[in-house]
């Protein structure tokens, strides 16, 4: 029971650390640009009398997510000239790439799909960009900035940095802001919303030590390729079972990818307003993503990261068949929020694991590469299944109820892989084997 005890206060402590306060306002800037490609651009498409299917497709025009480990590399190790001397390599890229999604939601919000929806797709496109850019430094900074044993903390609190810019300020504010001054007068302003991240990355410590492994750069284009490309991707195949787990990061989130996508719309066409979807994701969704992120990171330092990935995944399998109840009961609040706060609750659980799980499998010396190449799998089964979302809704004739049933059954599909990793690949506290 002490030991119980000793472990539980250390992984509380662990939140007090001023490291923690940078991984939070970084994760508000990657959370923020979310809501504006997926959940509530789909509203907005809905809004606009685009069919189901056609939302769905827009999934398509995120796909720098899932391929952003291909310019990875540069991001890696390419100084920024005069920035990166004064600032260092990962501010100097997170400023740029926080100035330039700035620029590029403004864009987005110049679009409007009643009037041309390529339009608004091509500035989907360069949001995602530059969105997924920033993620790659971001991602980078956060493992190269915590210890090994920080990394499920760090998740956490980078999960609820994301939650505040993506489902309290961008997700329910620019649902009020939609409402008050329109779709795209929200965009404009949630656009400048990224400036105190701006002025966090300028107060940000760089991580010296870490960087001080990429100072010296090689001394011909062939070695630089070989050193950033190639060394990376043939590190991680040295691992053991290694195409097992890349199979398990494939699958883990497929049932959340159908979900998100078209939640949105379901809750328009169960006949609640931007208002009513604010009030709920802000006041019971918000709490519900800080509560199950905080009881993540705490569950992965108290049993280790593959016992955490376990619980994260049977909760989030349930919380579809929450949905395909409220689908049944119809226009119900109660339901809704009750919907709203599992959701978020096991989404938080899961992806601190999830998080944790990727950072853990990172070779410090290529931590940007990795973590790219590694999210990027989920991200792709993500966008790939999400695009299919409203193409399955038409094609069982809008029946909410059996579409949640069945993405409730997908989002077991990854749990037999994760036992078999717990079996060959587990220490005695759950944690992945070093190769």
């Amino acid at each position: 029971m002490q030991s119980f005890f000793t472990r539980l206060i250390d992984g509380v402590a662990v939140y007090r650390d001023r490291r923690m306060a940078v991984i939070l306002i970084l994760g508000f800037a990657s959370g923020l640009p979310a809501p504006l490609v997926y959940s509530n651009l789909s509203i907005w498409l809905s809004d606009s009398g685009i069919s189901r299917t056609e939302i769905g497709l827009f999934s398509l025009a995120t796909t720098a997510y899932a391929l952003n480990f291909l310019w990875a590399p540069l991001v890696d190790r390419l100084q920024i000239p005069w920035l990166s001397h004064r600032l260092g390599r990962r501010r100097a890229w997170m400023l740029i790439s926080q100035a330039f999604l700035m620029l590029t939601i403004a864009g987005m919000s110049l679009t409007d799909p009643s009037v041309d929806a390529s339009m608004v797709a091509l500035a989907c496109v360069f949001v995602a960009f530059v969105s997924a850019t920033q993620d790659i430094v971001i991602d980078a900074y956060r493992i190269d900035i915590l210890e090994p044993d920080e990394y499920g903390a760090g998740s956490a609190v980078a999960i609820w940095g994301w939650h505040i810019g993506g489902t309290l300020v961008g997700g329910a504010g620019g649902l009020f802001l939609a409402q008050a001054l329109g779709w795209q007068g929200a965009y404009l302003v949630l656009a400048f919303s990224l400036i105190p991240a701006m002025a966090a990355v300028l107060l940000a410590p760089e991580p010296r030590n870490r960087d001080a492994i990429r100072a010296e750069g090689p001394s011909s284009p062939l070695l630089w390729i070989k050193e950033a490309v190639v060394d990376p991707l043939l590190d991680f195949t040295t691992r053991r079972w290694w195409l097992l787990i890349l199979i398990f990061i494939f699958v883990f989130k497929l049932g959340d990818a159908l979900l998100g996508r078209m939640s949105g719309v379901f809750y328009r066409e169960l006949g609640f307003s931007l208002s009513d979807i604010a009030e709920v994701t802000k006041v019971y969704g918000l709490a519900a993503s800080i509560i199950g992120v905080l009881i993540g990171g705490i569950v992965i330092k108290m049993i280790g990261v593959l016992p955490g990935l376990l619980v994260g995944g049977l909760f989030a399998a349930a919380t579809n068949l929450v949905y395909a109840y409220l689908a049944s009961v119809g226009l119900n609040p109660t339901v809704f929020a009750i919907a709203v706060v599992t959701d978020n609750f096991t989404s938080g659980l899961a992806t601190v694991a999830f998080v944790a799980y990727l950072s853990s499998l990172c070779n410090v010396a290529y931590s940007a590469t990795q973590y790219a190449l590694l999210n990027s799998l989920a991200n792709l089964a993500r966008i790939w299944f999400a695009a299919s979302a409203g193409a399955m809704v038409d094609g069982l004739d809008g029946n909410w109820t059996l579409f949640f049933t069945i993405t409730a059954g997908i989002a077991l599909a990854g749990l037999p892989l994760l036992i078999a990793m717990m079996v060959v690949l587990r220490t005695p506290r759950g944690e992945p084997r070093a190769s």
